[in-house]
């Protein structure tokens, strides 16, 4: 991917996962234009494993139901294009097996992500150097927002991705969108009860 493939004006997708212990997983797609303003917004039915599937996907579960169960059926629910596809969750980027956008993880610090104390919707990553194995992720900053790309991705498509964002970041804090998506989750489950 050349730096001219990611978009500096295409809609961006932000897609995130609410855990309902009642009910499941339940995703939210949203799409806004440069301006911050919405083009779209999808929402799953409540997605829940069976005993079965937590037995034979072991630790592959969370990835198979965020990426393919949950991600790839709400991308595939949009008609917008996206340059990008922006994440809190970090089971989520394996959606990108099945995109050619980017899917790019937001949060702050450096490491593998786990809910603040003070916030547990705020999200945080953090290193634990006593696994002693290279993290499956490539962190970058951008207009001081912490950024990550799955390790597999190139230094040439994060540098694409953190010029498209850089203007747009200055003027959008890019954790928002996902309050937005909780928000509109939250209440698309109290009209369905």
């Amino acid at each position: 991917m050349t730096t001219s493939d990611v978009s500096t004006e295409s809609p961006l997708g932000f897609l995130t996962v609410v855990e309902d212990r009642k009910h499941g997983l339940f995703g939210g797609y949203l799409v806004l234009n440069r301006a911050g303003r919405p083009l779209e917004f999808h929402c799953t039915a409540p997605v829940r494993a069976n005993r079965a599937q937590e037995i034979l996907y072991g630790p592959t579960l969370r990835p198979y139901l965020y990426g393919e169960q949950i991600g790839r059926t709400l991308l595939e629910q949009g008609k917008h294009g996206t340059g990008m596809v922006l994440t809190d969750c970090e089971p989520m980027l394996s959606v990108g097996e099945f995109i050619t956008s980017p899917v790019i993880l937001v949060g702050e610090g450096g490491g593998g992500v786990s809910p603040s104390r003070n916030n547990p919707s705020k999200k945080t990553w953090r290193v634990d150097p006593a696994q002693g194995t290279e993290p499956k992720l490539h962190f970058f900053e951008v207009a001081g927002q912490r950024l990550a790309l799955r390790r597999n991705e190139n230094a040439q498509q994060r540098d694409a991705v953190a010029q498209s964002l850089e203007a747009l970041a200055t003027s959008l804090d890019l954790s928002e969108p996902f309050e937005r998506i909780r928000a509109a989750i939250d209440e698309a489950r109290r009209g369905g009860q």
